[in-house]
């Protein structure tokens, strides 16, 4: 992929000169241009302002002349660099010639594309290649109304990120992939990496960010969703950050499908189905539309493929109005003529109005080929704060289905299971009174979840420490509460299983 270009936007730098991008790396981490050194020369503050495209705590951090500040002033901040600085620092005549850097007038230099320092969750130092004026803080920058812009970090590259379960595998899919971020992380546990694009442009970005990374060329194709795919081409996992705007048109590809409504988000997801291997992933970030007179859960019941559990979490619900004003504030219409912000405002409410649309929701979509005989599809909504990644309980989560679906209650009275860690017991009721209105059971990891149980139930969960098995331990609180414990073994495992579906109770082998 050499001369991938827009008119409409800067030449890249060419994706065919690995050697030029092996330089440049080694000469980057030379200097410290990683994620942890940006911290260490921003400081928190103006390391985080980054993220909301605020430059000048950062430039302001940057006035010297060492070797880390010419290059944050040049590839983060867009800013002319003379060459004389730069000679001792950067192979300059190679980054000249491949197209990472430009003459910017006297003898000074600025480069082509962003380049962003992003950390691997192994402590791997990757570098983020994105459109000028896109790496930080998603698409406030220089060109980002143009369609075929490519955006760098932005917060939902890390969630989906973060969520991903990284077990080895042999091939990954990323479908959208637009700087390569998800085929990055792909490639530390998949023997081979596909990643998929409708914009030529961001497939060659995505070259550029896994060379600069030191990381193995991935297997880029143009094309929409799986239509670059083989017929025959399955995967171990799947991942996506699509477009999922749900806007009037297409005018921005980064984040519009194209399609209308939310039908891009429910095609890939069903179209999923069908690419996975037995007991592969795929996992996705979607929008979904709140529609008058239907459940929104029933809505996204009905894209889950045949063959396919699911766990689907809305983690943020927006009226339309708020919905319109995010993205047209992303797309800088705000900034524009007033008239033109205004009738681009109405083009989307009219959008909704027609399509009886009273909100939109945001969240994670998750599959599991298992070809079970009773699918499980789990919708819920969950706003609050979680701990990433959630890699691990993703898997856990989909574990414990299979694991419920093969023991009946019986079963589940024979095993035996352990508290998970870090769960905490609270009681909530007046100051003074004999017993507590109720008890909480909370998990301060992965999800963060809480959940009421009755008095049985906390001190079930409170003496499983794996050594003996439920039955057992409810014949002793029966004794101890002179209940029948007959009665306590048929009505309990209701409650055990719940417990164990949303990961407070483990079964131990």
């Amino acid at each position: 992929m050499g001369g991938v270009s827009d008119a409409s936007l800067p030449p890249l730098p060419s994706s065919d000169r690995t050697d030029a991008a092996a330089r440049l790396r080694e000469a980057l981490l030379g200097a410290s241009f990683t994620a942890d050194g940006l911290l260490d020369l921003l400081g928190a503050p103006a390391y985080a302002a980054l993220a909301r495209s605020e430059t000048v705590p950062a430039l302001r951090a940057t006035r010297g002349d060492t070797p880390l500040e010419l290059l944050v002033r040049l590839f983060l901040l867009q800013q002319p660099v003379a060459r004389a600085g730069l000679d001792g620092v950067l192979p300059v005549d190679a980054c000249l010639e491949s197209g990472w850097l430009r003459p910017a007038g006297g003898d000074s230099l600025a480069a082509t594309v962003d380049v962003r320092p992003y950390g691997g969750s192994d402590g791997e130092d990757w570098f983020v290649v994105s459109d000028l004026g896109c790496a930080v803080g998603g698409a406030g920058g220089i060109g980002s109304r143009e369609p075929g812009v490519v955006l760098g970090v932005g917060g939902a590259s890390t969630t989906l990120a973060g969520i991903t379960v990284r077990t080895p595998v042999r091939s990954a899919l990323d479908v959208g992939t637009g700087s390569g971020i998800q085929a990055l992380h792909a490639a530390r546990h998949a023997t081979r990496v596909t990643a998929t694009d409708v914009n030529p442009r961001a497939l060659h970005i995505t070259a550029l960010t896994l060379a600069l990374s030191g990381v193995p060329a991935a297997d880029l194709r143009e094309g929409s969703l799986f239509a670059p795919l083989r017929d025959d081409e399955t995967y171990d996992l799947i991942v996506s950050n699509p477009p999922f705007v749900i806007s009037p048109g297409a005018r921005l590809t980064y984040r519009d499908g194209g399609m209308g409504g939310d039908d891009l988000c429910r095609t890939l997801v069903q179209q999923a189905g069908e690419r996975l291997t037995e007991g592969g992933y795929a996992q996705f970030l979607a929008n979904w539309q709140h529609v008058e007179g239907e459940d929104w859960q029933d809505r996204l019941r009905s894209w889950v493929p045949r063959g396919c559990d699911a766990w689907i979490v809305q983690r943020e619900v927006q009226d339309v109005t708020q919905y319109a004003e995010l993205w047209l504030r992303d797309a800088g219409d705000h900034r524009g003529d007033e008239a033109e912000y205004r009738a681009r405002y109405d083009a989307w409410l009219d959008e909704f109005e027609a399509r009886e649309v009273k909100a939109v929701g945001f969240g994670w979509i998750t599959l599991r080929r298992s070809d079970a005989a009773v699918p499980s599809v789990t919708v819920e909504e969950w706003p609050h704060p979680v701990e990433q990644p959630l890699g691990d309980t993703v898997r856990a989560h989909f574990e414990r289905l299979d694991y419920l679906r093969s023991h009946d209650d019986a079963a589940l009275l024979e095993a035996r299971f352990e508290l998970a860690p870090d769960v905490v017991q609270e009681q909530v009721g007046l100051p003074g009174a004999e017993d507590p209105e109720h008890v909480v059971l909370r998990s301060n990891r992965g999800m963060r979840r809480a959940t009421k149980v009755d008095t049985i139930g906390a001190g079930f969960a409170g003496v499983c420490d794996g050594t003996m098995t439920a039955g057992r331990i409810l014949d002793a609180i029966a004794q101890l509460l002179g209940e029948d414990p007959v009665l306590l073994r048929d009505r309990t495992p209701a409650q055990i299983r719940l417990l164990v579906e949303q990961g407070f109770l483990n079964p131990v082998d």
